[in-house]
Formats: C-alpha cells, structure tokens, sequence
C-alpha cells in the first residue's frame, strides 16, 4: 500500500524540481547571450556538463556494455548536444517566455515517434490530443500576428526541431537504454559529446570574448548554471523519471515549467500575448488528453 504512494510523492517532486531548473533555463541562456554566439553557449554548457560527470563515468564503466554506446550517443546528440545550440540560437530572435512554451510539444512529439517507431499504443484520447497540441503551436508560433509571424517563424521552429530531438531521445532512453541505470546513462552521454563541444569551443573566439567582452562574467555564470545544473543534475534526475514512471509522464514535466519560463520573461519585461496563451492552452489540453489516452 505505502509503495505506490511513496513512488507517486517522488514522481511529483522529481517533476517540480524539473520544471523549475528547466523554466529557468531559457533566461540563464538569454543572459548567455549577452556575450557568447548560440554554438559557443551550447558548447560550453555540454562540456560542463561533461566534466561534472565525468567522476561518475569512471565509477560506472563497468555497467555500460557494447550494445550500449550507439543509443547512449544517439540520447547525448539527440537529448542534449543538439537542443542546446538550438534552444539559444532561437532566443536571438524570440523570447525566453515562448521558447518555454514551444517546448510544451515534447510530450506530442514523444507519442508520435513512439507509436511510428517504438511500438507506444496510439488510442483516440492520444490522437486527439496530439492534434489539439498540434494546433496549439501553430497559434504559439503566428501569436504575434500574421504580419510579424514569417520574421520570426523561423526561429521559433529551431525550437520545434529541438522538441523533435527530445523527444527522439526520451524514446531511446525507455525503449533501448531500460537497462542501463540514471547515472550510467547520464554520465555517459554528456562525455561523448563533451569531449568534441570542448574541443570546438576552443577552436572559436571564446577565450577572446571571455576576456574582453563587458558581459562576459554574466554570461558566464549562467551557462554555467546551464551546464552543472540543466543539463547534468536535472538529466540524471529526468532519467530516473523516465525508468520509473514512462516516458510520457516524464515528459509531461512541459505541464510547469513553461509557467516558470514566463514569469522570468515577465520579470524580464518580454511580452506575452493572448495568443500565445491560447496556444499554450491548447497544447497542455493536448498534452492532458494523452495522458488519459492509456487509460
């Protein structure tokens, strides 16, 4: 009886935590900006990331078997090196609020891939709620208006492509690394794309912009914060989520942390419009029928 309680309490809590690290990523990648190109943030967040785990790859070298490295380079590519050049790059155009919620199509994408290529069962509530959802991002994406929409459009589909990649990756995870355990996965996938983001890093004007650019202690920090925190911390956490509770309810973590990505973009005085909030709407009522569709 006290099983299912305690494993429910800790799905919750993994889920808040989650949602308040990520709904925060989006600013703490704005403030990156402010000194750094979009590749050089994403690079030096996964190398971060990578040398954070790097002790927890040696302790757990002997669990990761042969038929572990393809899929634990496709989730470090897909679930991480990919997102994090595409999450920055889309800022330099939209806002850190509607980057947050363009990413609530993660749970969409996620039914999609996994019922086209891994077998997830697609009832009526799922289909139903992946249209709505769908709908949803359309509005997010025009939600500032059909004249204005095609300038940024782009941009925000850079965010669209990174919600694809997720949700390769969290299929990956449930589907071919089951065995492999949080911190064996995490730890892993970080170091094989660390290592070649940390290479390319140098081979940029980073040490230049770190050493001469006004903001360059700001921005810093805050891919720093990116890296420890974001990527490696909340990844190890997101994997256990996924293992314990299924991929569709670990990404569901989409319910809140867009909520948390517009209260830094209003404190950051972006603007949010009633589209945009439309649009959220219908994708977290799709989002919602999903998970119902199990049932």
């Amino acid at each position: 009886m006290n099983a299912p309680t305690h494993t429910r309490r800790d799905t919750y809590f993994l889920l808040a935590i989650l949602a308040i690290i990520w709904g925060s990523s989006y600013i703490l990648m704005k403030r990156g900006l402010l000194a750094y190109t979009p590749q050089q943030i994403g690079a030096l967040r996964i190398f971060t990331a990578g040398l954070v785990m790097l002790p927890f790859a040696w302790r757990s070298r002997a669990k990761v078997q042969r038929h572990h490295w393809q899929f634990l380079i496709l989730t470090g590519l897909l679930g991480n090196a990919i997102p994090s050049i595409l999450f920055p790059l889309s800022e330099t155009r939209i806002s850190s609020a509607l980057a947050g919620m363009i990413n609530t199509l993660t749970p969409l994408f996620t039914l999609l891939i996994g019922f086209l290529m891994f077998g997830m069962q697609a009832t009526r509530y799922r289909m139903l709620g992946l249209l709505i959802g769908l709908a949803g991002a359309v509005l997010l994406i025009l939600g500032r208006g059909w004249g204005e929409a095609s300038a940024d459009a782009r941009y925000s589909m850079f965010v669209v492509l990174a919600t694809v990649c997720y949700a390769f990756s969290v299929n990956i995870l449930r589907h071919k690394l089951h065995d492999l355990d949080p911190i064996s996965t995490t730890s892993y996938s970080l170091l094989l794309m660390g290592t070649p983001m940390g290479i390319y890093l140098f081979t940029t004007d980073f040490v230049t912009r770190t050493s001469e650019h006004p903001k360059a202690f700001v921005s810093m920090g805050s891919i720093l914060l990116l890296g420890m925190l974001s990527t490696a911390f909340s990844t190890v956490l997101f994997n256990r989520l996924i293992k314990q509770s299924g991929a569709l309810v670990a990404s569901s973590v989409t319910y809140l942390a867009p909520a948390v990505a517009a209260l830094w973009g209003l404190l950051d005085n972006e603007e949010i419009g009633l589209l945009h909030l439309a649009g959220l709407g219908l994708i977290l009522s799709g989002v919602y029928l999903i998970g119902r569709g199990g049932k």
